[in-house]
C-alpha cells in the first residue's frame, strides 16, 4: 500500500525556458578571501561565475551549498545555477569551466537536475575534515593546509572532548560573533578524531565531523578549544561545560582556516 504520508519534496522553480545544472568542487582556498563573491577581494564563487558567463554567453550566479571563511579548502563544494543556454551539453559543463579556471579550483562533476534541486536548502548533512600535523612532522608542500601543532594530546582524550558535541546542542559558545544565523542549535551526528591517510601516504590527525549545519568559525572554534584543553590534560567534563554555558567567552582559541576543509554535501531523503 502506497505511503500517502509521504513527505512532499520542496519546489525551487526554475525559470521557463532554463535548465538547472549541478556542480561538485573542489579549491584550495589558500589565496581566496573564501567562497562567497566580495568586492574587492578574490573569491571562488566569482572565479566560477566569470568563466560561466564566458561560456553561456549571459550572466549567471551560482548558489552554493554554504559558504567557506578565507583559506578554507573544498572536497565537494556543491553548486548550482540556472541557464537558458542549451548548446552545451550537460556534461561538458565541467571540462569547460575548468579551462577558463586556475588550477586552484576544479570543477569535478557537472549534472542537470530538476526544480527539487537546491544546493544549499535540499541539503541533508555537511561533513567536514580538519588535519593537524605535528611540528616535527611538517613538510613545506603542507603550507596553508594543514594545521601544526608543537605536540598531538591523547588522542582519547580529545575524542571524549568531541563526543560531548554529538546530538542537538545550542552551539553559541562556538559561533562567530559576526554569524547572522537566527538559530545557534545544530545537530551533530558523529564528532571524532581519527589517524586517516587524508592528504598523506602517511597518517595524519584528522577530526571528523557530520552535523546538518554549520555556523561561521564553528568547527575552527570547536577543533582549537579541544586542542587546547588537550594540551594541559583538562577533564572531558570541561568541554560539556563550555558548550552548555553557551557563551562566546568561554570557547578558548579558534584553530586557523589552514588544515579546514569542506569535505562532503549530503542530499536526498
Amino acid at each position: 500500500m502506497e505511503n500517502t504520508d509521504r513527505k512532499r519534496k520542496t519546489i525551487f522553480p526554475v525559470e521557463e525556458g532554463k535548465r538547472r545544472i549541478k556542480l561538485t568542487i573542489a579549491y584550495n582556498g589558500a589565496s581566496f578571501h573564501g567562497w562567497q563573491r566580495q568586492l574587492s577581494a578574490r573569491s571562488v564563487q566569482q572565479e566560477i561565475e566569470e568563466a560561466l558567463g564566458r561560456i553561456v554567453k549571459e550572466p549567471v550566479t551560482i548558489h552554493g551549498s554554504g559558504r567557506t571563511d578565507k583559506g578554507v579548502h573544498a572536497f565537494g563544494q556543491v553548486a548550482h545555477f540556472d541557464t537558458s543556454n542549451h548548446s552545451v551539453p550537460v556534461e561538458a559543463f565541467a571540462l569547460a569551466i575548468n579551462h577558463l579556471l586556475s588550477h586552484e579550483i576544479r570543477i569535478l562533476q557537472s549534472e542537470q537536475v530538476d526544480e527539487t534541486f537546491h544546493a544549499r536548502f535540499s541539503s541533508r548533512e555537511r561533513e567536514y575534515r580538519y588535519v593537524i600535523k605535528r611540528n616535527r612532522d611538517f613538510t613545506p608542500f603542507d603550507a596553508d593546509r594543514v594545521c601544526r601543532v608543537r605536540s598531538i594530546p591523547p588522542v582519547n582524550l580529545l575524542n571524549e572532548y568531541a563526543k560531548a558535541l554529538v546530538g542537538v546542542h545550542d552551539f553559541t559558545a562556538f559561533c562567530s560573533a559576526d554569524d547572522q544565523s537566527l538559530s545557534k542549535v545544530r545537530d551533530v551526528y558523529e564528532s571524532k578524531f581519527v589517524y586517516d591517510y587524508f592528504l598523506s601516504n602517511k597518517p595524519n590527525l584528522v577530526y571528523i565531523v557530520r552535523a546538518n549545519a554549520f555556523m561561521m568559525h564553528q568547527v575552527r572554534s570547536m577543533v582549537g578549544t579541544m586542542l587546547q584543553l588537550g594540551e594541559t590534560q583538562q577533564p572531558s567534563w570541561r568541554m560539556k561545560e563550555i558548550l552548555e554555558s553557551k557563551d562566546r567567552l568561554m570557547a578558548l582559541r579558534t584553530a586557523p582556516p589552514d588544515g579546514l576543509y569542506l569535505y562532503r554535501i549530503t542530499y536526498g531523503t
